[in-house]
């Protein structure tokens, strides 16, 4: 090495003072971005707490805006550096998007699963029946949702099937009215038949008084006259209402010799004469 042509001055204003200087900057403005980034994100929690947001998303969102934060506040570090940071942004945007359509599909479990925590259709320990699938939520997740069917199976659902279609929630409401139909034969006594619902519907305390229940001859069927019968309920007693409704009034109509009208066929058979039968 020629030491002769070594320029220590040039050395030092270019190598000591210029990167020193540059180097001194980056990390201040490093640690300055840091300190504006945490302001910005508790403020950021604040806000979102105070919205009374879900937990969950809150904690999602802080993430993406603490990552976002980061990457800017690291890009800016290295443009101190001298660093060619248009390169640099362009290349994350290229690996954006190039991630975005290969997570097209979770992308839209996404939207939708922040869309059912800020919108809250249903609920945790709710009844619903959503994407072909009827239990209760046991969970509602960024992606996908978990339910709980009556026969104990858990079933995962992606959240984009859940809010594309028609979502049915039997516990959003605190009362429930039981639509009942009871036929009974046409010889049958009509206002004894409406008077024996009449009285298993009062003698019910689950029944509700108001709305009041409606009882009324709906139809003048093929082979029966049609009975509805719609009282309200608490929602919790639904199904329990139901099914005691449907064996009282067998039991009811039986004691009482009111038929209760099936679906049976007639077949006529003719006996052929040993004359016909000869030939």
């Amino acid at each position: 090495m020629n030491f002769d042509s070594f320029d220590m001055t040039t050395f030092w204003e270019t190598f000591v003072v210029d990167w020193g200087t540059n180097l001194f900057l980056a990390i201040i403005t490093f640690i300055i971005g840091r300190f504006v980034s945490k302001l910005i994100s508790k403020g950021t929690k604040t806000l979102l707490n105070k919205s009374h947001m879900d937990a969950m998303l809150v904690n999602f969102i802080l993430s993406i805006l603490n990552a976002l934060l980061l990457l800017f506040v690291i890009i800016a570090s290295l443009s101190q550096l001298g660093v060619d940071t248009t390169s640099l942004v362009a290349l994350l945007a290229a690996a954006g998007l190039a991630v975005g359509l290969a997570l097209k599909d979770s992308l839209q479990n996404f939207a939708a699963g922040v869309m059912l925590i800020i919108f809250k259709p249903f609920k945790i320990g709710n009844y619903v029946e959503a994407a072909g699938t009827a239990g209760i939520v046991e969970n509602i997740g960024i992606f996908s949702s978990q339910f709980r069917t009556g026969d104990n199976k858990e079933v995962i659902i992606p959240n984009g099937k859940i809010y594309q279609g028609t979502i049915t929630n039997y516990s959003a409401k605190d009362t429930r009215r039981v639509d009942m139909e009871f036929g009974i034969g046409y010889d049958d006594d009509i206002q004894q038949a409406k008077k024996i619902l009449q009285q298993l519907i009062e003698a019910d305390d689950r029944v509700l008084k108001e709305p009041e229940p409606v009882i009324a001859l709906s139809e003048l069927g093929e082979s029966s006259l049609n009975f509805i019968v719609r009282p309200w309920v608490k929602a919790s007693d639904y199904w329990a209402l139901k099914w005691d409704m449907n064996e009282k009034v067998k039991q009811a109509f039986d004691d009482a010799d009111i038929n209760i009208p099936y679906p049976q066929m007639d077949v006529h058979m003719t006996q052929l004469s040993n004359e016909s039968n000869s030939k």
